[in-house]
This record gives structure tokens, sequence and C-alpha cells, in this order.
């Protein structure tokens, strides 16, 4: 869909809903604004569960933080609302912030069961706390009110609600569409993709989970004003599983899925119990096993929600198109000065790395000179990849030392590295299969920018955003996919997505560039042109250190050529050196040179 029709769609949308409560009555209307506020505590699980991967039970907890929050200072106190809402953002976010550091770090089943955890506790917390009522709850919270007016029926509160969900959307919008976004987006790629391009994998995924937490935090709070009384049994687990239920129904990928699960679910529940209660005097019990059924057959069969199934329908229906840069005189990114043409940059020494009792590079030196291209070649399993991982950070070296531009490196993290101006490709190709190749190269030049959440979803990054574009706009142009910008990285054929990959490596204006077998994939034209595309990187200055498997294709390319075999260096020199030497001969070119 185009965006004039984008455009159309949600203006119809905003247009609807501002009529609705004068065609569905006072009930109906209340059943809007519990859709609403449910919606923005599933906004922040389709961002954090869908985007970044990191499933999380325990999302009704931060909607009641923010409720008790709110309903103790306005009931005890007899402060404003508003100020409640001030107090609710900083105790969710305390407490966001506090779980997030304890909790991040684990990986695997170890998180979502953490996240269970504290789901169950701060309820339980809730029940034994006398000035917050203990297990009754807090009850007579003041309806908000702005000015003169009360928000205390069901029609005046849902014109607060309804708008401040649109402001959550346009925020998440934003924000995704963002350089902390591609960050975001990346996270399901690791921490390696993410250090590649100097950013924190660990830093993103927690700020990203306050985030979610500040957005269930503003529900909590419209929660608590809207219905004037607050139980520890409304932010139980239960209530977490329904509102993962609602991001999935919906689906986890597409901001948009929000709103539509919201509403399926809390529609469908609200028949299910019209039911039940005519079946079974114990419908409640029915309840819980109709919705687990529910989640089951949504994992099963439809686990990108309804929207995945929408998005699935539209997207054989378009032709993807690059986004149009019009040359409005903004400045291109500073690039860094690079190093004088045969001075040292990269020098290694007594390279050692274990695993237990492997030794997969065994006493490695060499050096890497400014302007040259140095290649790395040897049979499979000689450690040529895992060498590669230690000069960029991405593997912690078990002995002796590496040095760039004169920096001790050795044991600084992979973000910090790729900064100073390394950067890298993979032996397998790394990149988000669903991220535009535009968004794709942009996330390259991510340690150029500094716009954090706040700012790209404030849209306070416009000027940076543009710069960005610009240079990833220039870098795709560079390698001769410029016409591709608009189409997804994964329907690439695989010889294109590694030149991707270097055309996102460029973006991050490297001083060294560590390319991991780029060949691979490529046709003979294809690898011809790439060579081409590094020897004139190399005439810019840039320095490059390859492995390589196809031997025609890097003799005929490098300067100086490093071979290994079983972890260990046989020899360091010229092309020609290295095809007559007869070690090399017998350990991995035999005759055929």
């Amino acid at each position: 869909m185009n965006k004039r029709v984008n455009t159309f769609l949600v203006a119809l949308l905003v247009a609807t809903i501002a009529v609705l409560p004068a065609m569905i009555g006072s009930f109906g209307t209340a059943l809007m604004n519990d859709i609403g506020v449910s919606t923005l505590v599933v906004l922040g699980l389709v961002m954090l569960t869908g985007t970044g991967g990191a499933t999380s039970f325990g999302q009704a907890a931060f909607v009641g933080i923010a409720a008790y929050a709110t309903g103790w200072l306005t009931t005890t106190q007899d402060l404003s609302p508003w100020l409640g809402l001030l107090f609710a953002l900083f105790l969710t976010g305390a407490a966001a912030l506090a779980i997030g550091m304890l909790t991040l770090h684990l990986g695997g089943h170890y998180l979502p069961l953490s996240t269970i955890a504290w789901g169950l506790s701060i309820p339980l917390l809730f029940g034994n706390i006398a000035a917050l009522g203990s297990n009754t709850g807090l009850a007579n919270i003041p309806p908000l009110q702005i000015g003169p007016w009360s928000l205390m029926e069901a029609k005046t509160i849902y014109y607060l609600i309804w708008p401040v969900v649109g402001l959550a959307f346009l925020f998440s919008y934003n924000l995704m569409n963002s350089r902390a976004g591609r960050a975001i987006r990346s996270l399901r790629g690791g921490a390696t993709l993410l250090g590649s391009v100097g950013a924190d994998a660990y830093r993103v995924r927690l700020w990203l989970f306050v985030t979610a937490a500040q957005l269930a935090a503003i529900a909590g709070w419209l929660y608590a004003h809207m219905n004037r009384f607050v139980s520890p049994s409304a932010f139980n687990l239960r209530a977490s599983i329904e509102y993962l239920l609602m991001a999935i129904a919906g689906g986890v990928g597409h901001l948009a899925g929000a709103l539509f699960g919201s509403g399926v679910v809390l529609l469908l529940k609200n028949k299910v119990q019209d039911a039940l209660q005519i079946l079974s005097s114990n419908g409640a019990r029915l309840e819980i096993i109709v919705f687990g059924i529910v989640f089951i057959l949504l994992l099963h069969f439809a686990r990108g929600g309804a929207m995945g199934l929408i998005a699935r329908w539209s997207a054989r229906r378009k032709t993807p198109s690059a986004p149009a840069l019009a040359d409005d005189g903004t400045p291109p990114l500073p690039r860094r000065p690079l190093p004088t043409r045969g001075s040292e940059i990269l020098r290694v020494e007594h390279a050692l790395k274990r695993f237990g009792g492997l030794v997969a590079v065994n006493d490695v030196s060499f050096t890497v000179n400014a302007g040259e291209i140095v290649g790395l070649i040897g049979p499979n399993g000689a450690g040529k990849s895992t060498l590669f991982n230690l000069v960029t950070g991405a593997a912690p070296v078990s002995g002796g030392t590496i040095a760039f531009c004169g920096r001790d490196i050795t044991h600084l993290p992979q973000r910090r590295i790729a900064r100073l101006g390394m950067a890298r490709t993979f032996q397998h190709v790394n990149l988000r299969p669903n991220m535009s190749v535009l968004d794709s190269v942009a996330l390259g030049a991510h340690a150029r920018g500094s716009a954090g959440m706040l700012r790209g979803g404030l849209s306070l990054d416009r000027r940076e955003e543009h710069q960005i574009m610009a240079e990833a706009w220039r870098q795709l142009a560079r390698v001769g996919l410029a016409e591709r910008a608009g189409e997804r990285a994964g329907s690439l054929p695989l010889g294109w997505q590694r030149i991707l990959e270097i055309a996102r490596a460029l973006a991050a204006d490297p001083i060294l560039l560590v390319l991991d077998e780029p060949a691979a994939g490529l046709r003979k034209q294809e690898k011809a042109a790439l060579a081409e595309l590094l020897r004139g990187l190399r005439s810019e200055g840039i320095t490059i250190l390859i492995v390589e498997h196809d031997m025609d294709f890097v003799m005929k390319l490098v300067d100086r050529l490093v071979v290994m075999n079983f972890g260990s260096m046989l020899l360091q020199d010229s092309p020609a050196v290295v095809r007559a030497d007869p070690r090399v001969q017998s350990a991995y070119l035999g005759s055929v040179l």
C-alpha cells in the first residue's frame, strides 16, 4: 500500500473512533476504553517480544505498579492525578530498570521464567502491604479532571484514552523507524551482529524493556482513574498471559497488531463469558480452559497473527520501492581520517584461543599496514574465522596481544573495537531478512549517530536520520544495489546478501575492513565486480583483511597472504612466494598451482 492509501486508512480509523461512542452506548464505550488501555500494554509487548525477542509474562505487574502508585498518591496524600502520572512513570521505570538489569542477561528459557517469577511476586507484594489496602485494594480513587471537566463517565475519559493510544502508536512508529529502532529490529540477529556495528545489545534490550514498561505504566494510570479502584487480582500472571495472547492474536511483528489483538481478545472474552454463564455455573474456570486452547491454536497455526496474514497478502500485491532522499543541503556524516598509507594499523602477536582442551588458534603473529589487502588462507578448520573473531572482539583472546591503530584492543568489547574503525562481514550471512536493503545498510552507520530511543520516538532525530539514510544510499550505489534498496534483505540471492553485508560495513566508515569469505556464492562476473570494488577501496586508503577459499580470486587481489594450518601460521609473504612454497602446496593448495 502506498503512502496515500495508508494516510486515508489512518484518517478513516481516527474518524471512526471519534464517532463510535454515539453509536455503541455506555457498555460499548466502556469496552472500548478497556481495549484502549490494553492496547497500550500490548504495544509495548509487540516491540519487546515480537521485535526485540524478549518474551515477558510480567507486563501486568508494571500496570499494577503504576495503578497502585497513582492510587496511593491521590487517595492517601490527596495529590493531583497528574502528579500521580509522573509518580507512576518514575516508579514503574525504576522498577523496570532494576528488574531488567537483573534478568536481561539471562538467555534462552531462563528469561521468560524470570518474568513469570516477578509477575507472580509483585501482585503478592501488593496484597501484603496494609498501606495499599492489602488484598482488598484501594478504593475511591479520584477521577481525572481537565480544568473544570471531570472525566468520571466512560464517554468522557474515552476522549482521553484514545488520543493517548494514538500518540503511543505515533511514538512507537517513529521509534521503529529510527537509528534506535534499527538496533531493536536487529536484536534477534544476536549480540555479535549489533556489536559489529558498535551497538550494545544488552543496553538496547534494557531500554526497550523500560520503554515497554512505561507504556504499561500509562495504561495502569488510566486504569486506576477510569475504574477508581485497584486490587492485586487485576495484575496477576493470568492478566499478563492475556496481554501476551492479545499480542500473538494481533501479530507480534506488527504495531497495528496491538490494537487488533486487544480488540479481538476482549470482545471474544466478553462473548465467551456470556456463553459460559449459560452453559455452566463454573464459567470463570471454563473461560481459562477456552483461552488456553485458543492460545495453543494460535501458536500452532497463526504465529504471525492477523496482521501477519494481512502483511503476506499485501506483499503479493505491491512492488517494493526505495524512499526518495532529496538533496536538501544537509551535510553528510563526518568521516574519520585514514592513517598514512604504509603505516602499521593492525598487529597480532602470539594470538592464542582455547576451547577447553582444543587449541583453535596457536601462537599466530602478523601485521597489516594501511592501504593494503591482506589475505588469510588455509584449509577448512585451520582457525581462520576464529582468528577473525579474536581480531574483531567477537570472541575473547586466551593469550597474546592485538593492537589496532596503536591501541591495545586485546580485551576491548566488540562494540568498542567497531567504533575505533574496524568493520566486518560474517562467514555465514548475518542480516535481518525482514529489514529493507536500505535499512540494513543504515544499521552499519549506527556508531556514527547518537540519537536514542526518546529522540527517535519523538521524531527529534530527523536531521541525523536523513544523514544516515543518505550515507546508506551512497554505499548501496557504491556496490551496485541501489535499485534494490526497497526490497527485503532476505529476498536477495545469497551472493548479493554478501555484497549487502559489505555495504553495511562500508557505512561504518571503516579504517580496516574485515571480510569473511565475501566471494562465496558469487558468479564469475560478480566476483570480478567485487574484486574491482575492493581494489577501488584500497585506492581510497581503506585497508582490507580477507578470508577467502577461492584461490584464483584471492591470489589476483591481495598484496600479502597469511597462511594458517591447524590453528598455526605457516608463513606470511607475497602471493608469488606463497604459491611456490612446498609447505603450502602440501597443506592446502596442492598440485593445482
